[in-house]
């Protein structure tokens, strides 16, 4: 008996990703609906070789239903989670709404499932900051080896991660240096075509902005509450692929050596790590990649124990749709929850 799920926000960049990767996976579900706000009923999307009809949320019941996989922004899901849950559905949320909620797990399954077993106080699971899932895939074994003393890391962020709008504005302005064309930022607080912007999310009394916050506030939940973080979070003119480059400061001693065995061994990573023309990954070729990639493992001799690298991922499936629907099959896996219709 296979389970029934709904995926929340089904018409925009991660809910179809969400529906695709479910597919691809064969992810163990008799029955997915796909769930929109009412200007979007009626819309198809696909789903493996099939075409679903989107249903509006609102007229939605979810009492049948085992998981919702929730990307319909931190404003819906804030109203709609707690009423999904208390029909005994399970949401895994991607926005921001509940990561810094104590009762709420934010799971990396490569990082901490163990953590998931939360849940059922609120039968809500949020899944991290698209920058921060990435990031945390990369950290953990190195954290476990010699312990993370303190991380700087530096974001270059895609305009994926900003939403389809975002997307046709990078290409719009693209168009545009090319015949001349006024150039209009509507999206972004400045242009983005050819260039490059210091600024995501609002800002903060501190004068960071609250997606470095996010950064922060998440590795520290997931990872370990006494590691120093501090970021700067950049959107680049990069359709997919979030980069990163992170500095690490160790309590005890590690080579590149060790990090790139240890790397090469983990869940999730892949280290692509030569030293050479193009013997790296690019953002470019992390579009539609299920791994965290790593590159550029080099000491840092202004720190003892320190290390630098290059982190690469598709924000789309690792940092966004892929994880969540990873934190489904941990549910399902450890026997967490059961279908419904079993139960009836």
């Amino acid at each position: 008996m296979g389970f029934k799920i709904a995926i929340a926000g089904a018409t925009g960049n991660v809910g179809r990703e969400m529906l695709d990767i479910l597919a691809e996976r064969g992810f163990p579900a008799d029955e997915v609906v796909a769930l929109a706000s009412r200007r979007s009923q009626g819309t198809e999307v696909s789903f493996g070789d099939r075409t679903l009809k989107v249903q509006a949320m609102e007229n939605y019941d979810f009492s049948d239903t085992d998981i919702c996989l929730m990307s319909a922004g931190g404003t819906v899901s804030k109203e709609w989670s707690p009423k999904i849950g208390a029909k005994g559905c399970v949401v895994i949320d991607n926005s921001s709404a509940w990561r810094y909620d104590a009762d709420v797990p934010l799971i990396v399954p490569e990082v901490n499932a163990d953590a998931i077993t939360g849940f059922t106080k609120r039968n809500i699971i949020a899944n991290p900051n698209c920058s921060t899932a990435q990031l945390v895939v990369a950290l953990k074994p190195l954290h476990d080896h010699a312990k993370i003393k303190r991380i700087v890391v530096s974001t270059y962020q895609s305009v994926s991660g900003g939403g389809k709008e975002a997307m046709e504005e990078l290409f719009n302005q693209t168009r545009a240096v090319f015949v001349n064309d006024p150039i209009e930022p509507q999206k972004f607080t400045k242009r983005i075509a050819f260039n490059v912007i210091p600024h995501i999310d609002s800002f903060m009394e501190d004068g960071y902005t609250k997606e470095e916050w996010k950064v922060l506030a998440e590795t520290k939940k997931m990872l370990d509450p006494a590691i120093k973080v501090t970021c700067t979070a950049v959107r680049v003119p990069v359709f997919i692929g979030h980069s990163e480059s992170v500095n690490i400061e160790f309590e005890n001693e590690i080579t590149a050596d060790e990090a790139r065995n240890i790397l090469r061994e983990a869940p999730g990573c892949l280290v692509i790590d030569k030293q050479e023309d193009g013997g790296y990954i690019t953002p470019y070729e992390s579009a539609g990649e299920d791994a965290t990639y790593i590159s550029r493992i080099r000491e840092d001799a202004t720190v003892e124990n320190g290390l630098n690298m290059w982190v690469v991922s598709d924000n789309l499936r690792k940092g966004a749709a892929l994880n969540t629907v990873q934190i489904a099959e941990v549910l399902v896996n450890r026997g967490l929850i059961t279908p419904k219709k079993a139960a009836a």
